[in-house]
C-alpha cells in the first residue's frame, strides 16, 4: 500500500501527519510513503528530510490523493478533500464523527473507510494510538507556557534585594491529561497549583505531583472515572452549585485559572462565570482550552485573546498542539504508525482490516460502504471499575471493648484446646511407646512449640515480615550448629560447619538487602 500525507489547508493548522522517522518505520511495515510537498514545512521538516527517508514527493495534493492507497492526514477533511476520496481508499485523521454526518455519509457513498483517530477506544494496548492523549498533554504544558506569556510576575517566589516577589497561584480545572500535564508543568516552575476535579479518584495523582486538590464540602455519589473511559460524567444541579460556590470563593485569590473540563460529545460546562472574572485581580490571567466546544469560561472568545475591563486576560487559542508544530507532529505520527501496525499485522504491505479487533472497530466509522458510527463498547475496558468501598463503622469504646474480650476469649479457647489435644496425643503415644523414646520425644514436642512461640514473636520493625521470620529461623540453626560444632564426631563436625556458614550469609544477607530497601526511600 501506498502511504500519503497531504499539506494541510485549515488554516493556522502547522502540523503534519508524517514525520522522516515515522516514514522509515512505515517501511519497515512494507508500505511506500508520499507526502505532498511543504506538507512538513511549518513542523519544521523539509522536503530533503522526507526524501532522505525514502518518501516520494507529490507536487500537488491532487496528484497525492489520486497516487495514495491510505490518506493520513491531521483534521478532518475539507469539503475539497472529501471529493477527492475514492472507492478502496482509507482516510486516517481526526473527523469527530459525532458532528460530521454528512461527511461519513459522502464517505460511505463512495466506498472508503475512515479510521477516527479521535474515536480510538481507551483501552490498555490502544494507549500508544490515542492521538488525544498525545495532543492534550501538549496542550496542558503549552497552556501553562501561554499563561505565563500573558502574566506579569514570576511563577516562582523570590526573594531579591529589589524587593519580594510572591509566588502566582494556579488553579487548574479538570484532571484529565490536558489538566494533569498543566498541574505538573504549574509545579515545575514554581507555582503555587491548586487543581478540581469531580473526580475524586484523581486527587491523589494531583497531589503526588506538588498540588492541592480542592475539596467540595458536598456529598455525592460520583461514576468511577474508571467505569466511563477516565471521563467525567455529567453532575447533579446541587453539586454544580456547590462547585460553582467554591470557585467565586477562590476566584479572588487566584492569579492564573487553566479550564479543561470536557464531556464527551457534549458542549462544554461553563464552569468561570462572568462575575467570577470580575472578581480576579487585575493582570491575572485564563486559559480555556475547551475554547473549541464553547469554553469552560462564559467570556471566551474562540480563538482570540481579549482584556476584560478588570485587567483580565482571556485566552480562548484552540490550536495549542500546533504551537508546538514539531512536536506535536513527531507524537501524532507515532500514533497513525502504531494504528499502521495494527492493520498490517504480516508486515506485509497489505491492510487487514479486521472489524472484529476492538481497537480498529472502534476507530473505523465507515467501512463497506456503510456508516459503523457509533461502535459498540470494547469488549475489555481500560480498567476494571473500583468495587464500591462500604464505609467503616466506627467502633465506640464500649463496642471495642468487647470486640477485644471477645477476640481474646477466641484465642484462649483455641490456644486451651490445641494443648488439651496435644497432652492427650503425647498419654497415648506414651502409653505403647517406650520410656527412653518418649524422653526424647517430649523434648521435640517442647522445642517445635517453644520455637513456634519465638519466631512468630519476633518484631519486624527493621525488616519485611518474611525476612523477620527466615532470620529467626537461620538464627535457631545456627545456635543449634554451633552447639554441635564441640560434636566428637567428624561428619557431625562438618554439617554444622556448613550450616553455621550457609545461616551466616543468610543472616547478613537479609540485612544487606533491608539496607538496600530502606535507602530506596531515602531523599540523597
Amino acid at each position: 500500500m501506498k502511504i500519503g500525507t497531504p499539506k494541510e489547508i485549515l488554516s493556522g493548522e502547522r502540523r503534519v501527519a508524517m514525520t522522516p522517522d515515522s516514514a522509515l518505520m512505515l517501511q519497515k511495515l512494507g508500505h511506500a510513503c508520499i507526502i505532498e510537498t511543504g506538507a512538513g514545512a511549518e513542523a519544521g521538516f523539509a522536503d530533503a528530510d522526507y526524501e532522505a527517508a525514502g518518501v516520494e514527493i507529490a507536487k500537488t495534493a491532487a496528484a497525492l490523493w489520486k497516487a495514495a492507497d491510505v490518506v493520513a492526514k491531521v483534521r478532518a477533511p475539507e469539503e475539497v478533500e472529501v471529493k477527492r476520496l475514492r472507492d478502496g481508499q482509507t482516510l486516517i485523521s481526526l473527523i469527530n464523527p459525532g458532528a460530521n454526518a454528512d461527511l461519513l455519509e459522502t464517505a460511505a457513498k463512495k466506498g472508503s473507510t475512515v479510521i477516527a483517530m479521535d474515536m480510538v477506544p481507551r483501552i490498555s494496548r490502544a494507549q500508544k494510538m490515542d492521538v488525544l492523549s498525545s495532543m492534550a498533554n501538549i496542550a496542558g504544558y503549552r497552556a501553562v507556557i501561554e499563561a505565563g506569556n500573558n502574566f506579569g510576575r514570576f511563577f516562582t517566589g523570590q526573594i531579591t534585594a529589589a524587593g519580594k516577589v510572591p509566588p502566582a497561584k494556579v488553579l487548574v480545572v479538570g484532571a484529565g491529561v490536558a489538566g494533569l500535564a498543566a498541574v505538573g508543568t504549574s509545579t515545575s516552575l514554581g507555582a503555587i497549583t491548586y487543581a478540581f476535579d469531580v473526580r475524586p479518584e484523581v486527587a491523589e495523582q494531583i497531589e503526588s505531583m506538588g498540588a492541592e486538590f480542592v475539596y467540595l464540602d458536598f456529598e455525592e455519589e460520583q461514576q468511577d472515572g474508571s467505569a466511563s473511559g477516565g471521563y467525567a460524567s455529567v453532575s447533579s444541579p446541587e453539586f454544580r452549585e456547590a462547585q460553582l460556590a467554591k470557585f467565586r470563593e477562590l476566584a479572588p485569590e487566584m492569579d492564573i485559572v487553566i479550564t479543561t473540563a470536557l464531556i464527551p460529545n457534549r458542549e462544554a460546562p461553563e464552569l468561570w462565570t462572568e462575575d467570577m472574572v470580575a472578581a480576579m485581580k487585575s493582570g491575572s490571567v485564563i486559559v480555556d482550552l475547551a475554547a473549541e466546544r464553547g469554553g469552560n469560561c462564559k467570556l471566551t472568545v474562540k480563538d482570540e485573546k481579549i482584556v476584560t475591563e478588570n485587567g483580565v486576560t482571556i485566552v480562548g487559542y484552540t490550536d495549542f498542539p500546533s504551537r508546538m508544530a514539531t512536536q506535536a507532529s513527531t507524537l501524532f505520527a507515532t500514533n497513525i504508525r502504531h494504528m499502521m501496525t495494527d492493520l498490517t499485522p504480516d508486515k506485509d504491505g497489505v491492510i487487514n482490516h479486521n472489524m472484529e479487533d476492538d481497537v480498529i472497530r472502534g476507530a473505523t466509522v465507515t467501512h463497506a460502504k456503510e456508516v459503523t458510527f457509533p461502535p459498540p463498547p470494547p469488549k475489555v475496558a481500560a480498567i476494571a471499575a473500583a468495587p464500591k468501598k462500604e464505609a467503616v463503622k466506627e467502633l465506640t469504646p464500649a463496642e471495642k471493648r468487647e470486640a477485644e474480650v471477645a477476640a481474646f476469649k477466641a484465642q484462649t479457647k483455641s490456644q486451651v484446646t490445641l494443648l488439651v489435644v496435644g497432652a492427650v496425643l503425647l498419654l497415648a503415644v506414651g502409653l505403647v511407646a517406650p520410656a527412653s523414646f518418649m524422653q526424647h520425644f517430649i523434648v521435640f514436642v517442647l522445642s517445635v512449640f517453644v520455637g513456634f512461640q519465638v519466631i512468630w514473636g519476633v518484631a519486624h520493625s527493621l525488616h519485611t515480615p518474611l525476612m523477620a521470620v527466615t532470620n529467626a529461623i537461620s538464627s535457631i540453626i545456627i545456635l543449634g550448629a554451633l552447639v554441635q560444632i564441640g560434636s566428637g564426631s567428624f561428619l557431625v563436625i562438618v554439617l554444622a560447619a556448613i550450616s553455621v556458614f550457609m545461616t551466616g550469609i543468610n543472616i547478613f544477607g537479609g540485612f544487606l538487602v533491608t539496607r538496600r530497601m530502606l535507602a530506596m526511600f531515602q531523599k540523597s
